[in-house]
């Protein structure tokens, strides 16, 4: 019977992918939190909306 032996393919990736993926995430979750969050919290205070109590309103009042 002849023997077989398989030798394992050169594996030249070496987890750079995920190593860069980590890397990214980390990146994209500090602009979040430097940029995003600020934003979502900021308020316009410059902006009133006056609602008034009573509001009239003339009926006899006719346009032509």
């Amino acid at each position: 019977m002849a023997t077989i032996i398989n030798n394992p393919g050169d594996s030249s990736g070496g987890g750079a992918g995920l190593a860069i993926a980590v890397i990214a995430i980390i990146v994209a979750l500090a602009l979040f939190f430097l940029y995003g969050l600020p934003a979502l919290r900021k308020t316009d205070n410059g902006t009133t909306i006056n609602v008034p109590d009573k509001i009239e309103i003339d009926t006899n009042k006719q346009n032509y």
